[in-house]
């Protein structure tokens, strides 16, 4: 497998197609999210800027779930790839060189979001138009413009930061 250099922290401003910059989400925030979705054996879950791939990997240890993970950079790829092979759960999930605007997301059972505000506008339209009824749909900190989420969380994570989850359930 090609290994590639980790991208510099400002590397957005150089790529038009990133939908937002890699910030990790913090292991207890994973887990919040994977609850407040409802994940379990039977779902295919997305990710959306999958980055090092820790959603689907707690979602496929901790559940058993399928998962889809994609992102714009090489290296989060490969990353991801290589942790998935580590976890002992490369069989359940995959990821992909791909712009999270142009995946077909009517596999989905559950689509996990940590974007920013723009990118989650952007995808709105794209999520509501390919996704079935009772597709869950979980964001991390952003919300969707003008839909009305069915859950939010709010609650101070393992280093006391303050998060925000929204939970959408496509009908």
């Amino acid at each position: 497998m090609a290994h590639y250099a980790k991208p510099e922290p400002d590397f957005i401003h150089t790529f038009p197609d990133i939908l937002a910059p890699f910030v990790p989400t913090p292991p207890d925030v994973v887990e919040r999210m994977l609850l407040l979705a409802g994940t379990g054996g039977d779902d295919f879950v997305f990710d959306l800027g999958s980055g090092d791939g820790r959603i689907l990997i707690a979602a496929a240890a901790k559940y058993g779930a399928k998962g889809f993970g994609v992102d714009v950079v090489p290296y989060w790829i490969n990353e991801a790839e290589e942790k998935a092979k580590e976890s002992g759960v490369y069989h359940l999930v995959s990821f992909k060189l791909q712009d999270a605007a142009t995946v077909d997301l009517s596999p989905a059972s559950i689509i996990m979001l940590y974007l920013v505000q723009w990118s989650n506008d952007r995808m709105k339209q794209r999520i509501l138009s390919q996704t079935k009824p009772g597709t869950r749909i979980v964001s991390h900190t952003f919300h969707l413009t003008d839909w009305a989420p069915k859950k939010v969380e709010e609650f101070a994570d393992s280093e006391g930061v303050q998060r925000r989850l929204f939970l959408w359930v496509k009908e």
